[in-house]
This record gives C-alpha cells, sequence and structure tokens, in this order.
C-alpha cells in the first residue's frame, strides 16, 4: 500500500477510539448496483468517476473473524488459503494499512461466504466490507459507517455500499484527498420489492473487475460519455425510490447495466462476461416485459442476472424462470443498519 494510503487511513482513524479485543466480527451483506460504478478518478485511492446506488442481497453476503497473530493466516468458507494466491496477497497488502508496531504483525481472517467468491455477484464488496468491520470491533475504533465506508473503499469501491442494508449509495465526491467519496444509507424500506438470482455459473471471472474497468476506461471509445450517463440514471434511480416508482427504477436500471457492458464490448481487446444463456435470459425478461410482466435486468461485472420485480408478480416470475432464487431485501429478517 501506497504512502497516500497510510497517510489516509491516518486521518479517518484520528477520530477513532483505541482498544485491545481478543477478536474481531463483521458481518455484511452482498449489493448489487442499479447505478454501476466503472471507472476510477483516483487509482489509489478508489475513487469513482460517477456516484452509484446499490440494493443489497438479504442474507447473501459475508462473515469475518480476526485476530492478531505472528502471520497472516486466511480461511475462506472453511478451507485455508495459499498465501502466495493473489487473493491472500490482496488481503496481506489491504491488511498493512492496519498493522500496529506494538502488537502481533499478523491477522488470522476466517471468511464464510453465502455468495459465490469472484463471480459477479459482488463477493468482493461483501468481503472488504465485513473485513472493516470486523476491524473496528477488534480495535474498538468505534468509528460511524460513513467513516467506515471510506476504508472499504480502498479494498474494494463496490464494498463501500456493503456497509449499509437496503438501498445505499455511493457519492462520487470531489476532492482529490477523497474525503468527501463516502455511502450512506438511503433511509427507506420498499417492502414489495424483490430482486431474483439467477446463478449461471460460480466460477472465477476470466478478467477481475480492477482490471477489467481499467481496460474500458482506457481502450472503450463508448467510456467518454459513460460518467455523465451514470450521473444523470444516479439521480433518476433516487428519485423513483422516493417516489415508489417501480417502471422507472427497472428501466434504468437495466438500461445502466446494459450500457456498461456495451461499454466494456467496445473496449480493446473487448471485454464481454456474458455467457451464451445470459443472453437467452436477457432476450426472456424483454419478451415477457414485452407481453404486459413489469420485470426488469441488471448484472454486474459478470455473466450472471438479477431480476427485479414486485411481489405481487412473483407466482408468474417463478414460473417462468424455475432456477430463479428470490430475495426479499426489506423483510422482517433483514433488519436495517443501525
Amino acid at each position: 500500500m501506497s504512502e497516500i494510503q497510510h497517510q489516509f487511513v491516518k486521518k479517518i482513524l484520528t477520530s477513532a477510539s483505541h482498544g485491545a479485543y481478543e477478536k474481531g466480527r463483521g458481518l455484511a451483506p452482498s449489493n448489487i448496483a442499479l447505478c454501476k460504478y466503472w471507472g476510477k478518478r483516483d487509482t489509489t485511492l478508489n475513487l469513482p468517476l460517477n456516484s452509484s446506488l446499490s440494493i443489497s442481497l438479504g442474507e447473501k453476503g459475508t462473515c469475518t473473524q480476526i485476530r492478531r497473530v505472528p502471520n497472516d493466516q486466511f480461511i475462506l468458507n472453511g478451507e485455508p488459503i495459499d498465501p502466495a494466491t493473489p487473493f491472500a496477497q490482496r488481503l496481506s497488502t489491504f491488511l498493512e494499512l492496519f498493522r500496529e508496531p506494538c502488537r502481533a504483525p499478523g491477522f488470522e481472517v476466517i471468511t464464510d461466504n453465502t455468495i459465490p467468491t469472484a463471480a459477479g455477484l459482488a463477493s468482493s464488496a461483501s468481503g472488504y466490507a465485513a473485513l472493516v468491520l470486523a476491524l473496528n470491533d477488534l480495535a474498538g475504533w468505534d468509528l460511524p459507517r460513513q467513516l467506515l465506508s471510506m476504508l472499504a473503499r480502498l479494498g474494494s469501491g463496490s464494498a463501500s455500499r456493503s456497509l449499509f442494508t437496503g438501498f445505499a449509495c455511493w457519492h462520487r465526491g470531489e476532492r482529490a484527498d477523497g474525503t468527501d467519496s463516502f455511502a450512506e444509507a438511503i433511509e427507506t424500506t420498499w417492502s414489495d420489492l424483490r430482486i431474483g438470482i439467477l446463478t449461471l455459473t460460480e466460477a472465477e471471472k476470466p478478467v477481475g473487475s480492477r482490471a477489467g474497468m481499467q481496460r474500458t476506461l482506457e481502450t472503450s471509445p463508448r467510456y467518454a460519455g459513460w460518467p455523465a450517463r451514470a450521473e444523470v440514471d444516479f439521480e433518476l434511480l433516487q428519485r423513483a425510490i422516493v417516489q415508489r416508482d417501480f417502471e422507472t427504477l427497472g428501466a434504468t436500471a437495466e438500461a445502466n447495466a446494459l450500457e456498461m457492458h456495451a461499454t466494456m464490448r467496445a473496449a480493446a481487446p473487448p471485454l464481454d462476461y456474458f455467457l451464451p444463456e445470459t443472453r437467452t435470459h436477457i432476450d426472456r425478461v424483454q419478451h415477457l416485459r414485452a407481453a404486459g410482466l413489469p420485470i426488469y435486468l441488471t448484472i454486474d461485472a459478470g455473466p450472471n442476472v438479477k431480476l427485479l420485480f414486485q411481489a405481487a408478480h412473483t407466482t408468474e416470475v417463478a414460473a417462468a424462470f424455475p432456477a430463479l432464487e428470490i430475495i426479499d431485501p426489506f423483510g422482517a429478517s433483514h433488519a436495517r443498519t443501525p
């Protein structure tokens, strides 16, 4: 990690309390962006070129426990991770920001995901959010979620939004030092909104989001129009949420996702995360909507499809997509973040 990142963390932690606990624990939901984050104005501090907006995926997410040990040890879903793997090295690098000279230099991180890792279902978002929450618990920082979102952002930009349940927005900010780029909850619920997950593969993506967005930014001729387009979508989605305008919410989210993927495919070389089944499901959703069923889709950087619909249409949607996993993001068991 760079000196700029160390200084940024030091600035955030100046308002933190300090404690020394044996273990820390963090639980964070995965999130699906309705207005996508794709491209950075600063790669060191993970500052986005556009604001983004998401909704959490119920109980899908990450639970992480952490304690101080002599050397870094990582366990994912019950299996030890080889420290030489890119996954482990990325975690160790992130944890460099939080090591304390007077304490054990390493961390044991035990993580359990209820969502496939690196398959385009936002596992890194919930993973880094849960890790930062566990660090906050371990060190007794007692930081507000807004500041924790800035720390999580350094591990994965989308992790800033996984500090919250329900709707969340991540403000792009304007300052070069990144202190106005944070996420916050949109304090509302939408009880009849449903999300459907069509998991087409749990395989790791051939090109990670970090490398993919940089390739898109540098080589896609369509990218020049993306940030402004995304900011318009961001505003439309916020209004749709306030007004409970499902048609605008769904149409804006679907168009935003498809434009992001079109922008990726225009990169050199083209970046295409879709499987043939992805395109089949896109056609199916659009056909059903033309036939009168109010259903929309969104797709993150991967092949897996997420559907947006209302509770009244659950039976029809489930019949059209038998393998669908249906999530109620505002159900009683998914209490909002305090």
